[in-house]
């Protein structure tokens, strides 16, 4: 159960910093709402990479 709330508390993490970094940067450049789009979306693509790769699920590459 542990495990599992550390990896939905990374992928949930992602999101949320995507989304703080996003709405600095519509609050800074008056760009609203295209920022805090691009960052919630670049957010939630950080935290999937950080969930697998927590969770081992790409195994390391062979042949190198």
């Amino acid at each position: 159960m542990a495990r599992g709330f550390q990896l939905s508390s990374e992928l949930i993490a992602g999101v949320i910093v995507g989304a703080l970094i996003g709405w600095g940067f519509d609050h800074l450049l008056s760009t609203s709402p295209w920022g805090l789009i691009v960052f919630v979306l670049v957010g939630f693509v950080a935290g999937v990479v950080n969930l697998v790769r927590s969770a081992g699920v790409v195994p390391g590459r062979s042949g190198r």
